[in-house]
């Protein structure tokens, strides 16, 4: 009987394929030669992606921090194909990072995913979610590794080619090597340390209201360090004292008397890049409202239970805390330095690049952000060169009408020269040029001022305003690259014939701004502009919601803000 089932069973199947239509069968196969072929393409250890060419350069983008997001943002998508790669789908409005650690914004209303930056635009876009640990410039290939697999080994590693690389990989924070600090303190990079602090501090709370606990051991529990007196621990210690003050205080009455706020510096000051006059109200105030600063102390080894530092008049002090911060700078990630010993940079902390933000190097590769720096070429490597077209009877003086041509040639090769002349103290020399025109000045002591300026200028500062300009400014030059092909607009080549294509990349100072708590901040704007107060606060609030990438994170910024107006920040362990 079961025989006889099982052979009528086949033959109703037989019949039912006889009856299917003969497009229904095709579709049957190919599905079926399809999943083979797919099963067959995973079952190589690395998957090479090479798509086929659409008469298109492929410009592949690793990360999505400032640089990267801003030059996905202008790029004109219909001319490139585009590929980006990065261990995270979102680009992340860091400066509200420190606002995140204690419920003052929520983490989702301060990222924006990729795909919605590019959603609305036409053109060939694809987003890989995959870190990339190799660059082989050589090949111009780069190896990624996703973090699920995609292969049926599992490492999930692929390879995919380009025709120019856009690296905007960020870095990592700085430990100079102290013993305890990866083990024992938090970072504030991500999205997920910004979180991760915010449970720590609840947890820290909750430990300190428990019973049969000593006076000690709770001091302990609501000890917060932040290492480092720079804009971003400065922000956050000033984020966890109103926390603790405007909303912990009335939840936990008991406890608040124990907390304690430390900042420990190792320089004189805190805020050293901004005005001292912000440097010494911060440190006023810091010291008036409770928060502990201890300035020259250095960190030199972070334990399970107490942090252990250095001054030269106390000597070698631990500290038993509740929670670590470490916020003393960035450190270079290791696709970085590998690459850097590939194009001969082995010896630098991060990838040089000259003023069009191309690697030194290597081709067809710009590196943008906390990754790079830009070459700051000295003024005088090239100033004989151009006096000598400008004096052209050999006399040792110019005119001031030369002399401001010669300045004109200057500026355009090198930006930070112009920026330089006329903020610091060559400006008295720079507006000794203004309606002399008659005069005759003298070619060495004009170089003489220069030779001060190359002693004087720095590198560009690792902040959010200087890669989002750079990106900016790089996605322009590619949409226009055809264009200044056959019509440069850059300076005269002076090693060579003809122009640079594109002006060189320049930096503008936009200003900058430093939360202090307590609904005060201080603003150093351009035009040696410096002003503290709760008018700031207000400026501070329209500048970030107006930077915000979209209008969905613009209205839940400006909402989250409110709800703490409102309601107060909130509390939970989540």
């Amino acid at each position: 009987m079961a025989s006889s089932g099982g052979l009528s069973l086949v033959r109703r199947a037989v019949e039912a394929v006889r009856r299917t239509p003969r497009w229904q069968k095709r579709l049957v196969f190919l599905t079926v030669g399809v999943g083979t072929v797919s099963y067959a393409c995973q079952d190589n250890r690395v998957l090479q992606i090479n798509e086929g060419s659409t008469g298109k350069k492929k410009v592949v983008i690793l990360g999505t921090g400032w640089a990267g997001a801003s030059f996905l943002r202008n790029i004109d998508t219909s001319l490139y194909d585009v590929h980006v790669v990065s261990p995270r789908n979102y680009f992340m409005f860091t400066p509200l990072l420190p606002s995140v650690t204690c419920g003052t914004v929520e983490p989702r209303s301060i990222v924006e995913p990729i795909r919605n930056i590019v959603r609305k635009r036409g053109g060939a876009f694809r987003f890989w979610e995959a870190e990339c640990f190799k660059i082989d410039p050589t090949s111009k290939k780069i190896h990624c590794r996703a973090g699920d697999g995609t292969n049926v080994d599992g490492n999930g590693e692929f390879v995919v080619d380009y025709d120019y690389l856009v690296v905007t990989v960020g870095a990592k924070p700085n430990t100079f090597n102290t013993p305890g600090v990866v083990e024992n303190c938090h970072f504030l990079k991500e999205v997920e340390d910004a979180q991760k602090i915010r449970k720590s501090v609840m947890k820290c709370f909750e430990k300190a209201s428990l019973p049969n606990l000593t006076e000690e051991e709770r001091k302990k529990n609501v000890h917060f360090v932040v290492i480092g007196g720079g804009p971003t621990g400065v922000e956050f210690a000033a984020e966890l004292h109103d926390f603790v003050n405007e909303d912990l205080a009335k939840l936990y009455p008991d406890v608040k008397k124990y907390v304690n706020i430390s900042v420990i510096e190792a320089g004189d000051h805190i805020l050293t890049m901004f005005d001292k006059r912000i440097t010494h109200f911060a440190e006023d105030k810091f010291k008036r409202e409770g928060i502990d600063l201890k300035t020259n102390f250095k960190v030199v080894k972070v334990s399970d239970k107490t942090i252990t530092m250095t001054n030269p008049a106390t000597g070698e002090i631990a500290v038993p805390y509740g929670l670590a911060v470490w916020s003393t700078g960035i450190g270079t990630r290791p696709i970085i330095m590998d690459f850097m010993k590939q194009v001969g940079q082995a010896t630098r902390r991060v990838l040089a690049t000259d003023e069009w933000l191309r690697v030194n190097g290597c081709d067809n590769v710009y590196a943008l952000g906390d990754c790079a720096t830009i070459t700051q070429r000295k003024v005088m490597e090239d100033v004989d060169a151009i006096f000598r077209v400008a004096d052209k009877d050999n006399s040792g003086t110019l005119s001031v009408k030369k002399i401001k041509n010669v300045l004109g040639d200057i500026y355009q090769r090198y930006p930070q020269v112009e920026l330089y002349l006329k903020t610091n103290q060559m400006k008295g020399f720079h507006d000794l040029l203004k309606d002399k025109e008659s005069e005759e000045l003298n070619i060495e002591e004009f170089k003489k001022a220069l030779a001060q300026v190359d002693s004087q200028v720095k590198m560009l500062p690792a902040t959010a305003q200087v890669a989002a300009q750079e990106g900016a400014y790089l996605a322009d030059c590619f949409n226009r690259m055809n264009t200044c092909e056959e019509n440069p607009e850059g300076p005269l080549r002076i090693r060579g014939a003809g122009r640079h294509r594109f002006k060189p990349f320049r930096y503008r100072h936009l200003g900058q701004f430093a939360p202090l708590g307590g609904e005060q901040t201080a603003a150093q704007l351009p035009g040696d502009w410096v002003h503290v107060g709760h008018s700031t606060q207000w400026l501070w609030y329209s500048v970030y919601a107006s930077k915000q990438f979209s209008w969905r994170t613009r209205m839940l910024v400006v909402t989250d803000w409110g709800r703490r107006f409102i309601f107060g920040r909130d509390s939970s362990s989540l």
